[in-house]
């Protein structure tokens, strides 16, 4: 079977790497993967992109062309936000390719644009990564559900015009899924719910199938061993947070951490208790968070990411909205309890109280009482770490994940 992956990158941000991931695990258990990309940051022969020079060009300006349109509000809130309206040469290149399947990914800065999906000639499988395939153009949608009728009058374009940016792209989208048949594949139960509750989506099928993890990658690892490695203290806790510019994306709950930090350093447990933040540089004015902290920056390979996780007590995710964490998956897969917001797909990783705790959402008291409860029982630590692991090898297994992928494609190609 050939299959090929759209995916705006390859190995950049978690929506890429969980593609990436897919195509590898399809690779390993012998189907013929390869993707093409918009942009491409690693070196694996079976990723392209368009060689061509004006193709280069392309590939650079089309995520600014794209979001032109937004110049028309100037007061929208700085958040993710995508329209995917510029011609592109995808399609034709997809179609070169002759694949059995199209799989989707995270498509936006343009890559794919809606009007390409009825002219690829494979059947088209899309994994959402986020929410953006059935709004009217967000990608976070928070408390908004103005998706489940037809977007307009946008609180986050600062818009009161019913027919406004999101309008018109809500119904680029309706015409793109009615005039070609797409499957949608969602990583968390949560996704599927939205995505069946929307205008766009709720006509179409909708299957809820993980992102997979290589656990001969991602394992635990002796701790003394992994903080000699990475220049961590061996005699502290070690409370772990990290994402892509993990203190300055709001999303990712800093700010709703920082609070419950302050709560650990003034408990029982702040004397023997240090933080490690990652996936950002350290501040020129570090925060007042009461712990000692350390900041080891952007981690390039998983080696040491995987290092990172084993060498902490236990790495806490304070998302406000989250798909399926890929450093949930990781951290649990290391041996590593979580504490997360009991929001989004974190209740598909984390059993509360069995592999980690599951606090109330944004309280940050509880997110402090979550931390607190992992740490404070030695024997306890130590059957969550069990527990941590084999909640990964029992359902995230990569080649397992890939496997139901390609169950789901001969569905489709017969």
């Amino acid at each position: 079977m050939k299959i090929l992956h759209l995916s705006t990158h390859d190995i950049r941000g978690g929506a890429a790497r969980a593609a990436y991931r897919l195509h590898q695990g399809l690779q390993a258990i012998g189907e013929d993967s390869s993707m093409l990309v918009q942009r491409k940051h690693g070196d694996d022969p079976t990723v392209s992109l368009d060689k061509r020079p004006l193709g280069r060009v392309a590939s650079l300006l089309t995520p600014h062309v794209d979001k032109l349109p937004l110049a028309f509000y100037p007061k929208r809130q700085p958040m993710p936000w995508g329209l995917n309206w510029t011609p592109s040469p995808t399609a034709t290149w997809a179609n070169h390719a002759q694949p059995d399947i199209v799989q989707l990914h995270w498509i936006a800065d343009g890559f794919v644009p809606l009007h390409a999906f009825a002219k690829i000639k494979a059947p088209l499988v899309w994994t959402l990564h986020d929410s953006w395939a059935f709004t009217g153009g967000c990608h976070l949608p928070y408390e908004c559900f103005r998706y489940r009728q037809s977007c307009g009058a946008c609180p986050q374009l600062k818009s009161t015009q019913e027919h406004d940016l999101s309008r018109w792209l809500w119904q680029a989208k309706d015409k793109a899924l009615r005039d070609r048949r797409v499957t949608i594949v969602t990583p968390s139960r949560w996704l599927a719910t939205c995505a069946q509750s929307s205008s766009l989506m709720r006509d179409c099928r909708v299957e809820v199938i993980p992102n997979g993890l290589d656990l001969t990658r991602f394992k635990p690892v002796d701790k003394k061993f992994a903080r000699a490695a990475l220049g961590l203290p061996s005699d502290k806790k070690l409370i772990l947070f990290g994402a892509l510019n993990s203190t300055s994306d709001r999303n990712k709950g800093f700010h709703l951490l920082a609070p419950a930090l302050q709560s650990i350093a003034a408990s029982a447990l702040g004397n023997e208790t240090e933080l490690v933040i990652f996936g950002a540089p350290r501040p020129a004015q570090p925060p007042a968070l009461g712990l000692p902290a350390h900041y080891p920056g952007r981690l390039q390979d998983e080696v040491s990411v995987a290092l990172l996780y084993a060498a902490a007590d236990l790495f806490v995710a304070p998302s406000i909205q989250e798909n399926l964490s890929n450093m949930v998956m990781e951290a649990l897969a290391c041996g590593t309890p979580c504490v997360a917001f009991q929001i989004g797909g974190m209740p598909d990783m984390i059993d509360h109280q069995q592999n980690g705790y599951l606090a109330r959402p944004f309280e940050s008291d509880d997110l402090a009482a979550g931390i607190s409860w992992v740490l404070g029982d030695e024997m306890r630590w130590q059957q969550l770490t069990v527990a941590a692991r084999r909640k990964v090898e029992e359902n995230f297994e990569l080649q397992h994940v890939a496997r139901r992928y390609t169950s789901l494609y001969e569905e489709l190609m017969h």
